[in-house]
Order: C-alpha cells, then structure tokens, then sequence
C-alpha cells in the first residue's frame, strides 16, 4: 500500500493526513481492509504506537470500521472526484477583490533586503535600549491587566495619554472620546475608506503620495484625483473644482517630497473642505522628528470646523512590528468609526495597548523620542555631508530638517540611468530606491528617495563613500561607451 507522509507535524498527524487522502480520493474503496498496525508500521518506517494511534482516531471520525477479530477497514463514505485544476469554475470575486488584485504589490521593503548598505526610507531607527525598557513594560501589562477584550475604542488609560502628548507636542487640544486606536495607521485608512467612501467618490491626494493609503482608497472604489506639491506642500490652487468627499495630506512632511504645508496653504485647504463640506485626513507619520526647533503644530490644531480626521502611528517611533495606532476624530464622524472598527477586529491587543500607555505616563516615551531625535539629526547630518563630499555637484539634495530620509536629485540622469545606477548600487551592496517610484506621473528629474533611519553614522558615511564610487563608475561606463 502506498502511502507518502507529508513531514509535517507529528508523524502520527501526517500519517492520518495521508490515510483521509486515500479514502477520499478513492485510492482505498469502501469496505476494504487497511493493512494490520504491525505491517503498516513496519512498511512505513513508524512505530506501532504512531499507527495504532491514526487509526483510533480515524475510527473516531468515521473514516475507518473496526470489526472483532477481522482487522480494520474503509467506512462507507462518498468519494470526491480528483478536480480538473483546468476546469475548475470559480464564483466571481467580488468587485472590491477585482480591484485589490489590480494593485500590484509596490512597497519598497521587498528591495535591497540582503544588501550591506539598505537606504529605505520607511526603517525607523532601532533604539537598543528600547528593547529592554519594552519587555518591562509588557510584563508589567501581563501582570496587572484584565485579560478580556476592552472595547473597540481602545484603552482608556492609552486615549488619555494620546491626549496629553498631542497637547504638548502637536498642538491639539482632544478627550480620550475623540481618539479611536488603530492597529497602525494602515488600518485608520481603510476605517476612512469604509466609513466615508462610496464607489466613484473622490478622494483628492499628494502627488507624489504613500503608496499603501493610494492603494488602500483606490481598492475600495474611489476616484483619485492626484494634485501636484511643490517646495510649500500640497498647491490649494489645483484642488478640483467640484466637491471631493475626502483630501489626504502630509501636512507636516510631505511623503515623498519632504515639502512642509505652508501657514498660508493649511488655513486655503481648511477654507476649501469647509466650503465644500469634505473632510480632510491628516497623515501624521513622523511629524514628531523635526531637528531645527519644535515640531510645527498639526493641521488639526487649526481645524475650527472640526474636518480634520488626525492619525497618527507609534510604528514609526518605536518599531516597526507594535502594530498600534491612533485617530482623532471629528465628533460626527466618531460613532461610525468606533463601529467599523468593532466590525473589523473587535479591538486591538489590550497588552500592548496597557504597556505602551504606561511606557507614556512614566516618561519613558519622550525619554525615547529624545534620544532617537538627537541620533537622527547625527545620521542626517552624516548623510548628507556624504552626499557633499562624494557625490559633489552631481546631486542636487533637498535639504528638510524633518523626517527620517531626504531626496537627492540626480544631475544629469534620466529615469533609465537612474534604474542603471540603482541596479549597479545593488551589485556593489549598496540599496537605492528611485522618487520615480514613489510618483503616478514620472516626475521631469530623476532622483533617489534616501533614507537614514536604519544605518548609523560610520555605516552611512561609509554608503556615501560607496554612493559616490557608483556615480564615478556610472561615468566611466559612459565615457568608455562614447
């Protein structure tokens, strides 16, 4: 009898895997007799015991008859017919998978993952201590927290001290009713989509924009208008003339530009929404790490007209994997947003919610963002030195004190050069990642989304030194071609 275990899993759990596949598929018919546990047992290579036990619990489910003194054999049962993966019909997927399926899978964080140098913008920095200080924190949680789901909103205690940060740091004034906990800011863009957006509305954003909120509302059926930024963020002039239901922006640093919105054009977009009654999201990504005074103050904070949806992410400045979140929510929007929330996960980790709040209310939070703001603004510093002394007039960069990565446009390349410099970096170590990536209409110049969050100041002086040994290498190529 032939039988082939799958090596997964407990021996006896493959062995019973590949008896239900043989009765299933008819290779074993009905009535006849399986092979005694000492042959089987044998024949296989398996213990006694490891047989003995498939076949009581195959008896157990029904697949197998014992009979007194005769041995064990196939239960009646009605057998599949092996399916023909070419004919094969399946039931048409809904209109939301036909266009998720549409939205080719572009996050950089696939790229360069084995290479030396990796300069992707979307790494935070990785405070050593923070590991230390994070265990404490979830044991304490573990120890004094209920161990029940606590309400689709979020933890009180977290709410709370959401609150008082973004009071302190981004100038918005808001009570733990107005914050929703999200598992990252991922999930507050499909709670938008969800709660405001019909098929065919219109939801206006950056141009260039965050990929992953472009695919989030464009899976769910809106129209994306793309409006261009320039040096003083999103242009209010080119807003569409009609009614959009939603504007999402990167007020505090544009993604990718690193464009800060102007005084001038925050108060042009709050007038706009206002008059056109749409709401505006605020995507608040790292606008905590600004290096040349305090961090400016949130879209939110000037919002009188309560339009603003805020979120936030602690994702971006803490770790990538605390999939915690949050939103500030207009106060008719709030109740539909705790529901959708409610329908999409009940609620998020309670653990980690409890540990992170009191990681805030002892100090140990801002203690963190001190140290990770003092270390960025040393690895900005380094990058971009580099850039001046390796890469000389050939990069033009542009230089935002915010963020954790910069745009350096490439004198003399085009977009083609570009991806031969990108794969020629690759080759040497050294990950690359093109701003027209980044864009839906290629932009007039070619340049290079850089991030420093991940690498240290000796690792990116050193990828400079290696950056500027490409560009020469790259005009050598073309000098011997000419």
């Amino acid at each position: 009898m032939f039988l082939e275990l799958d090596g997964h899993g407990p021996r006896y759990a493959q062995l019973i895997r590949a008896l239900k596949s043989a009765i299933l598929e008819g290779r074993m018919a009905a009535g006849s007799r399986l092979p005694p546990t000492r042959e089987l047992a044998l024949q296989l290579e398996l213990s006694r015991t490891t047989v003995l036990a498939a076949y009581e619990q195959l008896r157990a489910e029904g697949y197998i008859e014992g009979r007194v003194g005769s041995g064990s054999f196939v239960a009646d049962l009605p057998v599949a017919p092996l399916p023909d993966p070419r004919r094969a019909e399946f039931c048409t997927p809904s209109r939301y998978v036909q266009r998720a399926r549409m939205q080719r899978d572009i996050r950089p964080t696939r790229q360069h993952y084995d290479v030396r140098f990796n300069l992707l913008s979307t790494n935070p920095l990785i405070n050593p201590t923070l590991v230390n200080h994070w265990s404490r924190e979830l044991a304490r949680a573990a120890t004094h927290t209920a161990l029940e789901e606590n309400g689709s909103q979020g933890l009180h205690g977290l709410r709370q001290q959401v609150c008082d940060y973004l009071a302190r740091r981004r100038g918005i004034r808001a009570s733990p009713e107005d914050v929703l906990i999200t598992n990252g800011a991922q999930q507050a863009f499909s709670l938008t989509a969800r709660v405001l957006l019909d098929e065919g509305d219109t939801v206006v954003m950056e141009d260039p924009d965050y990929f992953s909120a472009y695919q989030a509302f464009a899976a769910h059926g809106a129209r994306l208008c793309l409006v261009r930024t320039d040096a003083d963020g999103l242009v209010c002039s080119a807003l569409p003339a009609g009614s959009p239901r939603l504007v999402c922006v990167t007020p505090s640093h544009q993604f990718p530009g690193c464009s800060v919105l102007s005084l001038s054009r925050r108060l042009e977009l709050l007038r706009y929404a206002a008059a056109r009654s749409c709401w505006i999201l605020e995507d608040d990504y790292d606008g905590e790490f600004r290096y040349d005074g305090q961090p400016l103050a949130a879209l939110r904070s000037l919002d009188g007209g309560d339009r603003v949806i805020y979120v936030g992410s602690f994702s971006k400045m803490l770790f990538t994997s605390l999939r915690l979140g949050y939103m500030v929510l207009p106060a008719a929007l709030r109740e539909d947003f705790i529901t959708a929330k409610y329908l999409s996960d009940l609620c998020c980790p309670v653990i980690e919610q409890a540990a992170l709040a009191h990681f805030m209310e002892n100090g140990g939070f801002e203690r963190h963002l001190r140290r990770v703001r003092k270390e960025l603004m040393a690895r900005r510093k380094a990058l971009i030195e580099g850039l001046r002394r390796h890469a000389g007039g050939r990069v033009e960069i542009v230089d935002t004190p915010a963020g954790m990565h910069v745009v350096a446009w490439l004198n003399g390349y085009d977009h083609a050069r570009t991806d031969a410099l990108v794969a020629h970096a690759r080759s040497r170590g050294l990950g690359l990642y093109p701003m027209a990536h980044y864009v839906h209409t290629p932009p007039p110049r070619a340049g290079l989304l850089l991030g420093y969050g991940r690498l240290t100041t000796s690792a990116l002086q050193e990828a400079m030194q290696l950056f500027g040994q490409c560009l020469d290498e790259m005009d050598a190529g073309v000098a011997a071609a000419s």
